[in-house]
């Protein structure tokens, strides 16, 4: 299974970036991750506060290790507060139980990376995601439900 491309992950958050602007949101910072949970791209407009890398990082990786977006984690989180709190322990710490991380798709549904948007509301950072992530030809969990491979658009 391929990863995420430079060129991809690039696409992503400049749409991001763009659309945030245009939505006049708060200044916003975004990651991608490839499958192995490795940096592929990050970019933190001018102004933004401390410690948005890794809470963009820290939603991506939830998507990752969960097998879905980081608002699903996050209503996990509240369902089972005991297996949550053993994810966050086991993961070191990286797992972060908010909206804004969102899994990336290839346009046959296979998971390629995930992206993690911070800086606005959970709904607004999800929204930013998922625009990314189209915007670049790519697909969110609900563009590629349907394909064959498992995706999870509630827990």
């Amino acid at each position: 299974m391929p990863d995420i491309t430079l060129k991809q992950a690039d696409a992503i958050i400049d749409a991001i970036l763009a659309r945030a602007v245009e939505t006049k949101c708060r200044p916003m910072s975004a990651v991608v991750l490839e499958l192995g949970a490795t940096v592929k791209a990050f970019k933190k407009q001018d102004d933004s506060s401390m410690l948005r890398f890794e809470m963009a990082v820290g939603k991506a990786y939830a998507s990752l290790a969960l097998g879905r977006s980081s608002s699903l984690v996050q209503a996990r989180a509240v369902e089972r507060p005991m297996f949550m709190d053993y994810l966050h322990r086991a993961s070191g710490g990286k797992i972060f139980c908010e909206g804004g991380g969102m899994l990336i798709r290839a346009q046959d549904g296979a998971i390629i990376g995930a992206v993690g948007v911070t800086g606005d509301t959970q709904e607004m950072d999800e929204e930013l995601a998922a625009h990314g992530i189209r915007a670049a030809g790519l697909l969110t969990d609900a563009d590629a439900a349907g394909s064959a491979h498992h995706v999870r658009i509630d827990n």
